[in-house]
This record gives C-alpha cells, sequence and structure tokens, in this order.
C-alpha cells in the first residue's frame, strides 16, 4: 500500500484542482488495481492505466515524514516509468523528492 502511495505522489502531471471525495475515489481505485506491487510483482495493465491517469495532489498530502522512510522511491520511479508515466527529477511531494 505504501509503495502504491508512492507511485501516486510521483505523478507530476499538472491537473485542476480535485474534491477531497474524488481524489478518495481515485486513490481507492488505484490502491485495489496495484496490490500485486506490495509483493514486486509486475502491475497489471489496469494498475499501469491507474498509475497514469491518478492526479498526483490526490495523494501528495499522505507523504509524511514517518512515511517517506519505508518507501523504496527507485522502485517506485520505475514502476511508474515502466507503465508509460514520466517522473520529473527533483519533484517533491509530500515529505519525499525523486532523485
Amino acid at each position: 500500500m505504501v509503495l502504491m502511495a508512492v507511485c501516486l505522489t510521483l505523478n507530476a502531471e499538472i491537473v485542476g484542482a480535485l474534491s477531497t471525495a474524488k481524489c478518495k475515489k481515485q486513490k481507492k481505485i488505484l490502491i485495489n488495481a496495484c496490490k500485486s506491487l506490495l509483493t514486486r510483482k509486475p502491475p497489471s495493465p489496469f494498475c499501469c492505466q491507474r498509475l497514469r491517469v491518478t492526479p498526483y495532489q490526490c495523494i501528495c498530502s499522505v507523504i509524511t515524514p514517518n512515511l517517506a522512510p519505508l518507501i523504496n522511491v527507485n522502485y517506485a520511479i520505475s514502476v511508474m516509468k515502466g507503465c508509460g508515466r514520466r517522473v520529473p527529477h527533483h519533484f517533491k511531494c509530500g515529505s519525499t523528492t525523486t532523485p
């Protein structure tokens, strides 16, 4: 679940402001779609699709200083890139910054 949150946080596509309810729904769909990532299994096509379309604003606030050390940012970036999502260098989301 932590990895999925990171994957969402690394989404650098700028989109309009989203309602809290819409963000909650987006997070739930992504988490359910990408559960296999917890065991480092390859993402499913649906997981990749969700990684490409879920707005980063919906997740950034959950990456706290306590959660950040538990996240393998490099793995999350490789999954995102493998799914066709651009991940900018030095992108700050919550308390995590991409390399």
